[in-house]
């Protein structure tokens, strides 16, 4: 038997509803409702900082002067288990070696460097001792340290993994170092000792050409930055005679063209058709596709090997922590490589709030700057802007970037081409393509930008920043 057979009629009849009830009613009833929501939209501080700088027939080119000495580039490694090898091609890294082809001699280079290992506080060379090798960095940080004012021992540098030190003693009359090298942590070194590149020097003419004509840019008159000199004379009492000169300029300079992100939106003519009210879902499918177009434009410009600016920051303008974690002390470090002006820093979150947790261990509490409805952390009165499309690797580190920006103030600068067909936004269309057999709509949706750096110094980056868990 049920409960419902031995309850009283009277108190079957007071169940009853009373009155219409509310899922019945929803029937009759308009529903408010939210736009389609998208979680991978982010502030994208990195788009709405940059000056975009229009750019005719989608190429931008940047003069700059001749620069006798390109910067020191990073050399790669190969390993077979615990046994390290540089690779050939990339000894063309150094400036010693920059655009030698001879791929039979850099194979003989890389046969002599010898493998050495130091752990965290040994001694790798010392000022004093005979400059006579060129040490490869393959693993590990290394700190340059030097004589002070007043003869202290203070850090002049920071090296780590890519990093070489020496190779212009092999072309230079250097009898001993001037600093150093402390190991910060393990490190692995591969060194190349002056007597064994002399002697494949001595082998091949192709080398010694190309020293030849290292030393004679060494001897090129040029400013620190390493530019074509420019020979002014102040000071002198009246019809002395004035030097000539001339500002030369780079030959090829560098050109960037405008790179592009693409999709298909497709829509069914039903949809498009029928359910456009509230919403008209055409435009809604539409702003959800761009979202995710800027999104990944962002994305390129940080990240992209031809023109992101982590990979086309210039080499001399990367540093490395002290000791881990981005201390206040790493960040004036950075400003001081980017002292011109500097607009702002670029971080990922997770690197901002370990930034956090060191300025609060230290009793340190810089002022927050407005932007729009929040406050972004500062340091020095620079505003610390979030980008998680600096990439965290798997070892919890990350980088920070510091930039000036502007093509005024020869800083870094955006990309793009306006006035183009079918345009939606500033350099974005949207082209009608077609409606196929199942009777689906196809839109080609376009974004076209890129990134230039106009002279090295605009943009610096602390590389391997420990953020912690």
């Amino acid at each position: 038997m049920t409960d419902a057979a031995n309850t009283p009629i009277e108190n079957q009849i007071e169940q009853l509803p009373m009155s219409l009830q509310t899922q019945a009613a929803r029937n009759l009833a308009t529903t408010t409702k939210t736009q389609p929501q998208m979680q991978g939209i982010t502030s994208r501080w990195l788009l709405k900082l940059l000056p975009w700088v229009e750019t005719v027939g989608g190429t931008y080119r940047v003069n700059r002067r001749l620069t006798y000495i390109v910067g020191d580039g990073r050399v790669s490694f190969s390993n077979t288990g615990a046994q390290i090898q540089v690779i050939p091609q990339e000894l063309t890294e150094l400036p010693l070696l920059r655009g030698f082809e001879d791929t039979e001699v850099l194979n003989a280079l890389a046969g002599q460097f010898v493998q050495q290992e130091f752990a965290a506080g040994d001694v790798i060379i010392r000022a004093g001792q005979q400059a006579d090798q060129v040490l490869l960095i393959a693993h590990g940080k290394v700190n340059k340290i030097g004589s002070g004012k007043y003869d202290e021992q203070v850090v002049l540098d920071v090296l780590a993994d890519g990093d070489h030190f020496g190779d212009y003693a092999l072309v230079e009359s250097e009898d001993t170092w001037d600093v150093t090298l402390t190991a910060l942590t393990r490190c692995t070194i591969l060194f190349l000792p002056q007597a064994a590149f002399q002697t494949l020097v001595n082998q091949s003419p192709a080398l010694q050409t190309q020293v030849d004509q290292f030393r004679a840019k060494l001897s090129q008159p040029k400013n620190q930055e390493g530019e074509a000199n420019i020979d002014i004379t102040s000071g002198h009492l009246a019809e002395a005679v004035l030097p000539g000169t001339f500002a030369d300029y780079e030959i090829n300079p560098r050109e960037y063209e405008l790179s592009v992100a693409q999709t298909i939106l497709q829509i069914n003519t039903r949809v498009a058709d029928l359910y456009n009210e509230p919403m008209n879902q055409t435009e809604e499918q539409l702003r959800l596709t761009i979202e995710a177009l800027r999104e990944r434009q962002e994305y390129e410009m940080v990240n992209n090997r031809d023109f992101g600016l982590l990979h086309n920051a210039d080499l001399k303008q990367r540093i490395f922590t002290r000791s881990g974690p981005p201390t206040p002390d790493d960040l004036d470090e950075l400003i001081s490589i980017v002292w011109k002006e500097p607009s702002f820093f670029l971080a990922h979150p997770r690197t901002i709030a370990a930034f956090g947790r060191e300025c609060n261990r230290l009793g340190l509490y810089p002022d927050p700057i407005p932007a729009g409805n929040s406050a972004i952390p500062s340091w020095r009165g620079i505003p610390i802007y979030p980008c998680n499309k600096i990439p965290v690797t798997k070892e919890r580190t990350s980088s920070i970037m510091l930039m000036r920006v502007g093509a005024a103030n020869q800083g870094v600068i955006g990309l793009h081409k306006t006035g183009i067909p079918d345009e939606y936004q500033p350099s974005l269309s949207v082209r009608f393509m077609n409606i196929n057999e199942k009777a689906v709509i196809s839109y080609l949706v376009s974004a076209y930008y890129s990134t230039a750096i106009l002279v090295p110094d605009a943009l610096g980056i602390l590389e391997d920043v420990e953020i912690g868990l």
